[in-house]
């Protein structure tokens, strides 16, 4: 059985710009719903401009059930009906798991700042992936290990007990620190011959 990941929805609308305080206000009645929906994580959204007609929105759910929950719900459904007038989606990304690890660098750009919304990036090629992980677990795996081996009576506990111990400490420090490291320094590599 799958442990429920978080999903992160990323759209880019295209709204009308006569309307722009209207859709401001539609938006923030939007994200107002959701947040009272069980699983939501929380929502936000830029304009790549003053006047610009093209919004970049996005939200997240502890998982695909609750997800689910909040875009089926008639909430939603009615949300979305009454800014169908004036705002229709464009594009709809969804990521779960470790794909986030590997988006592409670039954001979203709003007044010379970087947004990280990229709901145009793709994620490289699984092999290169796989190359990535295996980079950042192997010698961290060694050095916890070697560690953990100079505990004494260590290395008398149970396997599945020394395993659940090294891999309580490797997961934060693989998923905080090392794979945000090693994908921000590979990134060119990673998306070379990316399609975009």
């Amino acid at each position: 059985m799958h442990e429920p990941r978080p999903i992160t929805v990323a759209i880019e609308r295209t709204v009308d710009s006569e309307l722009d305080r209207y859709a401001q206000a539609w938006v923030r009645h939007g994200v107002d719903l959701a947040t009272h929906f069980p699983g939501f994580l929380g929502a936000g959204w830029v304009r790549e401009s003053r006047g610009s007609k093209r919004w970049h929105m996005l939200y997240r759910f502890e998982d695909a059930a609750t997800l689910e929950a909040w875009e089926r719900s008639p909430e939603r459904q009615q949300w979305i009906a009454s800014g169908s007038g004036f705002a229709s989606e464009s594009r709809v990304e969804r990521r779960t798991g470790i794909e986030g690890w590997f988006d592409a660098p670039q954001g979203v750009v709003v007044d010379g700042d970087r947004v990280e919304i990229r709901p145009s990036a793709s994620a490289p090629p699984v092999w290169k992936q796989m190359i990535i992980v295996w980079l950042a677990f192997f010698p961290m795996n060694v050095l916890v290990t070697f560690l953990l081996s100079l505990i004494p009576g260590f290395n008398e506990l149970l396997l599945p007990l020394r395993l659940l111990i090294s891999t309580v400490i490797l997961t934060p420090i693989m998923v905080g620190l090392i794979l945000p490291f090693i994908t921000r320094l590979a990134a060119g590599w990673l998306h070379r011959g990316d399609p975009r």
